[in-house]
């Protein structure tokens, strides 16, 4: 029995050493960003990224909740279309708003997360034409609070799993 609490105290004391660190050296800001080639022109691609009702159809946490309430707002494809969503504790509540568009290059965006916790980010769509094809790179910057810096990896790695599936998603939809 000592040698196990000798070794769960190990672990412990690791953990807390690495959340030590971690809050102190790990920045503050974050980026993610994943870049797929579709095999389709530049402006077919747009027709899946140039509104909030088109992003949606392939944006990974709408399918996260079944019962997912989601309003929209402004001018489908202009600056001020958004959304505000509502839903289970996996995608919680918040909205999101374009606030830049170049046609068939770039759509920026804004969210607002409300729940679980408050807080903010920039998300862009970037289209570039690669050979016969589009790439299309979806980049997320936001910042993580002190207490929260232990979790960037996992945070890190969770968004890029979200991004592929989503990219993915609107790789098939760009191709048929």
């Amino acid at each position: 029995m000592k040698k196990f609490l000798k070794i769960v105290g190990v672990i412990l004391a690791i953990f807390i050493a690495y959340c030590a660190i971690a809050m102190l050296v790990v920045d503050s800001k974050a980026h993610n960003e994943q870049s797929i080639v579709i095999n389709a022109p530049k402006e077919k691609v747009w027709q899946n990224v140039n509104s909030m009702k088109a992003f949606n159809t392939w944006n990974p946490w709408m399918k996260m909740d079944p019962k997912l309430v989601v309003t929209y707002k402004g001018a489908s494809g202009e600056v001020g279309d958004g959304y505000h969503w509502k839903g289970n504790d996996d995608v919680g509540e918040g909205e999101q708003e374009i606030t830049a568009i170049v046609p068939n290059e770039k759509v920026a965006t804004k969210m607002h997360f409300i729940e679980p916790m408050n807080d903010t980010a920039t998300s862009d769509l970037l289209l570039a034409t690669e050979g016969a094809g589009t790439k299309v790179t979806w980049t997320i910057d936001y910042e993580i609070e002190t207490v929260f810096k232990p979790m960037k990896p996992m945070m890190t790695w969770q968004m890029n799993k979200s991004f592929s599936k989503g990219l993915g998603k609107l790789k098939e939809l760009a191709e048929k």
